[in-house]
């Protein structure tokens, strides 16, 4: 990749998780009473025909990894699970109370924090509670983050008798000097004993998250991580970039000096040394920062033109409503978004006192739902197209013009009515959307928000 095109591109942007991003939600005039008439018409719309998906945060972790923005919480106390599980099932009952028929699950995602944190015990009496009372839809798929140095055979055994098939697990890099800096310290071995071990159980893809422009990572760490990982063949990977956002409140992105971070050409040598080692062994490219064989269903979702990006990132299972219970949790309607509180104490006060324990959100206005459908389309197929009056917007001529100069440089095809991402464009894709991006446009940020697009 050109150093050129690194240099002229590499700004901040959104990842594009959801649109409007979390930092334009029109959060004034957004109500609690809004959000659930927008549950209760996106739960009628779609429950019959496709279900719905379920993200159920666990934020407790045993040490703090200073590379990541999630929202957690640092303890070795493990009295705190039982309470933490019993506030989740009282939220997901106020959200049972807003449908009128049983909710058909179709996707269930437990992430972090760190899950397997939570006893095995544990974790079966949280989904248990889950579905009781509800139905699993027709090819539901069950998922859940492990901590290779703390997901346990009990845990796995546990997880894949009540019905999950897919278990990502964090790597980041194998380097020592590396991993001593984000302060994960998980050697060869451990990745290896839980993913051979998923496998024996029965789990039909398992997944590896790999990091790249991580502090003091070199071209030689990304290769000898790609060839271990290789060695494994987990059925898919997210091969990212690291998001430096320090100034967010509550994260531990502190720990080391920006001068010891990969410099964006760096980051995309990393890239490129990576996208290369693992096409040689058959991983296809899916979507943004993600690679599956042919065997997994993201691959397939990715052929039959059904992969879907939401909160939880690429999903097989498109749905249009996504459920988060839990502390900081985000939920889409398909109509609005909320997010729950970020404090687990006064997240447990509301759901006792009977309150859905969101504080923020945003209800999609006609043209943010014509703009997150075009984003969607670029995230997930590397096209778009207005061919149809529901897909036009009256900026479309402007947005295509500020498109021109990436055409030039061959990152995309402009058509009549139609745009196509080159291969060439894929690391650009971040840069491309942000063209579509009409809140982000009519109000650029002063301040640092997001991370850099390489």
């Amino acid at each position: 990749m050109r150093k050129n095109l690194i240099d002229k591109y590499n700004i901040p942007g959104p990842r594009y998780t959801s649109y409007p991003t979390v930092p334009y939600w029109d959060v004034d005039t957004f109500s609690l009473k809004k959000w659930s008439t927008s549950v209760q018409q996106s739960f009628t719309e779609s429950n019959d025909k496709e279900g719905i998906s379920l993200y159920i945060h666990l934020p407790f972790c045993e040490s703090m990894c200073t590379f990541c923005g999630c929202n957690k919480r640092i303890t070795k106390r493990h009295d705190v699970e039982t309470p933490y599980i019993n506030a989740v099932l009282k939220e997901w009952q106020l959200y049972l109370k807003l449908f009128k028929i049983k909710p058909k699950i179709k996707e269930l995602h437990l992430g972090g924090g760190t899950p397997t944190f939570f006893s095995p015990e544990n974790l079966r009496y949280l989904i248990d509670g889950i579905f009781y009372g509800v139905e699993k839809a027709k090819s539901c798929e069950f998922s859940f983050e492990g901590h290779p140095n703390n997901t346990t055979k009990e845990h796995l055994q546990a997880l894949y008798a009540i019905g999950f098939r897919r278990v990502s697990f964090g790597v980041q890099d194998y380097d020592p000097t590396v991993q001593k800096a984000i302060h994960r310290i998980q050697p060869f071995e451990n990745v290896k004993h839980v993913t051979e071990t998923a496998r024996a159980i029965g789990f039909t893809s398992v997944g590896h998250d790999i990091i790249f422009g991580l502090p003091f990572q070199t071209e030689k760490a990304v290769r000898d991580t790609i060839n271990k990982t290789k060695e494994l063949k987990p059925d898919r990977l997210a091969f990212y970039s690291y998001a430096h956002v320090p100034w967010q409140k509550g994260n531990g992105q502190r720990g080391f000096m920006d001068s010891d971070l990969p410099t964006g050409e760096q980051k995309r040598k990393q890239y490129e040394i990576g996208k290369k080692l693992l096409s040689e062994v058959g991983y296809i490219e899916i979507g943004m920062d993600h690679f599956a064989l042919k065997n997994d269903s993201l691959y397939r979702s990715m052929k039959d033109q059904t992969l879907h990006r939401n909160f939880m990132g690429y999903t097989a299972s498109k749905t249009h409503m996504m459920i988060g219970l839990g502390v900081s949790a985000i939920s889409d309607s398909w109509y609005g978004f909320a997010q729950n509180v970020k404090n687990i104490e006064a997240y447990q006060h509301l759901v006792t006192e009977g309150i859905i324990p969101v504080y923020r959100g945003h209800i999609l206005s006609k043209e943010d739902q014509i703009i997150r459908q075009h984003i969607l389309n670029l995230m997930c197929h590397f096209n778009t197209d207005w061919k149809n009056d529901n897909l036009y917007f009256k900026e479309l001529p402007e947005v295509l013009q500020n498109l021109k100069e990436l055409e030039r440089d061959g990152l995309l095809i402009i058509n009549d009515d139609t745009m196509q991402v080159t291969q060439k464009g894929y690391p650009f894709i971040r840069n491309i959307c942000m063209a579509f991006d009409l809140r982000l446009q009519r109000n650029k940020p002063e301040t640092m928000l997001f991370s850099m697009t390489v």
